[in-house]
């Protein structure tokens, strides 16, 4: 039977994320095969898999650590929130349906189902699978029907390491209160904990893990310290935008404004790391920078709903100052729709049945469509004459005398649309980007030279530091003797 291991969190947050991603490459660079799993996963920051549709952003990172290709059996779950109480739920890639929270409660016994169905696929092959839980399992209200942590653990027998966050303190009491409100069975399937995040000398916090391990029975697999190289993989969650450190002094101000359902916003990690450019997230209650010389309209969950949002913060009035000024605009994917002049949604795609004025700064028309575009594509930058490469995850169609003048050519079909003045455009291309000879030229047109950087080959040079790090401060040995299913 193959070997697996889910680590948990006392929290969200905590690290589960890089900390699989770390290990997944690890286990890799010691020539096992290995694969990532996490069996429901919360983001709008999603990817297309090898084998088509879609996985959250994260699966992908690790499978990437791993050296193997993405499926969507890596995350057979997946809710991508429309509201504050709603999501769209994806499962093993293709749309399932929408469920209010209550809801979803319900159908979770159909898809434990759905889960092992693809743990079962995950594993065939592998010597190892190292599983990503999701918030934490000390939510006992959810431990009914909970297919994420212990649910999942219980259904296929994986044996549990429980995360603890330092960095955000109280680290002890939230790994011995994990254990105190635990039932017996859940308690029992932790094999071990790890301290994240910390910083200083490690030595200092000796008598801590002494401490947790006389008040839970757990024997500690080491302190991780503070991963630096995280900061250069594509982040999960949107909460870490809350958290971005402006870099000020770049020769390109662009400012990028925070939607409320802000999709695939890893789109603009490849600009933050250009050393010349200033990237700003625009937060409600800010104002678009009137020095900036791109705005950047990022992807939407919520295309109508963020743009009555775009409008009530009075960011469309700025826009349109901004073009006036003589200044450039770039929407991806729901940003692309909001800057035209409709946006219809005839079958309630994305709410309630409706249609709604754009920002008119394009001339095009979306209608949503009730069957999502998943896909990875190539082609090439129609301005720019050079190949890019990417994916496309959208329900709308796109239509308009602009698109006449198209972004991109994806698999001999144009994509995007560009103003006659070519100073406002968008695309429905995600990771246009990270591909270094479209990133290089682009930027050249606002006369900044790139670093020359190879934004892929920095990636999996952080995720090999990461493994490195990793090797060096835990006990990983330890790890795999509990990796046995049970």
């Amino acid at each position: 039977m193959t070997r697996a291991i889910m680590l948990q969190g006392t929290g969200s947050d905590v690290g589960k994320t890089v900390l699989v991603a770390g290990l997944c490459r690890l286990a890799a660079n010691r020539g096992l095969t290995v694969r990532p799993f996490k069996p429901q996963n919360m983001s709008n920051n999603a990817a297309v898999a090898d084998d088509g549709g879609e996985i959250g952003r994260a699966q992908w990172l690790q499978s990437m650590a791993c050296r193997t290709p993405s499926s969507v059996h890596m995350n057979p779950v997946l809710l991508k929130p429309e509201s504050d109480t709603g999501s769209q739920i994806v499962v093993q890639g293709k749309v399932f349906g929408r469920a209010a929270g209550r809801d979803y409660q319900k159908l979770k016994p159909e898809l434990l189902d759905r889960v092992a169905e693809s743990f079962s696929f995950i594993e065939d092959g592998a010597d190892l699978v190292l599983v990503e839980g999701a918030g934490s399992p000390a939510e006992i209200n959810l431990r009914a029907g909970d297919i994420a942590n212990m649910g999942f653990a219980e259904r296929v027998g994986v044996p549990v390491v429980l995360v603890g966050d330092i960095d955000r303190g109280g680290v002890i009491a939230s790994l011995v209160g994990t254990h105190a409100v635990l039932p017996e069975a859940d308690r029992k399937r932790i094999c071990g904990f790890l301290i994240n995040k910390f910083r200083g000398d490690i030595s200092l916090f000796d008598t801590g893990l002494r401490a947790i391990t006389d008040f839970t029975g757990w024997p500690s697999f080491g302190v991780v310290p503070w991963l630096a190289e995280a900061g250069r993989l594509p982040p999960e969650d949107s909460v870490v935008l809350e958290r971005m450190v402006r870099r000020a002094g770049g020769a390109l101000k662009v400012a990028v404004p925070v939607l409320s359902r802000i999709a695939n916003f890893d789109d603009l990690d490849p600009l933050a790391a250009e050393p010349d450019v200033e990237l700003v997230y625009v937060r409600r209650g800010e104002s678009i920078p009137q020095d900036a010389g791109l705005v950047v309209l990022p992807g939407s969950k919520s295309t109508i709903g963020d743009l009555a949002a775009f409008r009530s913060e009075g960011w469309d009035v700025q826009l349109s100052r901004h073009v006036r000024a003589g200044r450039h605009v770039l929407g991806l994917c729901g940003g692309y729709q909001m800057l035209g002049r409709l946006v219809a949604d005839p079958c309630g795609v994305d709410g309630a049945r409706s249609e709604v004025k754009g920002l008119g700064l394009l001339d095009i028309e979306t209608t949503m469509a009730a069957e999502k575009t998943v896909r990875q594509v190539n082609g090439q930058a129609v301005a720019f004459g050079v190949a890019v490469e990417g994916y496309e995850i959208h329900m709308g169609r796109t239509g308009g005398a602009d698109c006449a003048r198209p972004l991109t050519m994806l698999a001999g079909t144009a994509d995007g649309a560009m103003s006659a003045d070519g100073k406002v455009c968008g695309t429905y291309l995600h990771g246009l980007f990270a591909n270094d000879a479209f990133r290089r030229a682009y930027l050249a047109s606002f006369g900044i030279t790139a670093s020359g950087s190879d934004y892929r080959k920095g990636v999996e040079d952080a995720l090999d530091a990461i493994a490195a790090t990793l090797e060096a401060t835990i006990d990983f040995d330890a790890m795999l003797r509990h990796a046995t299913r049970r």
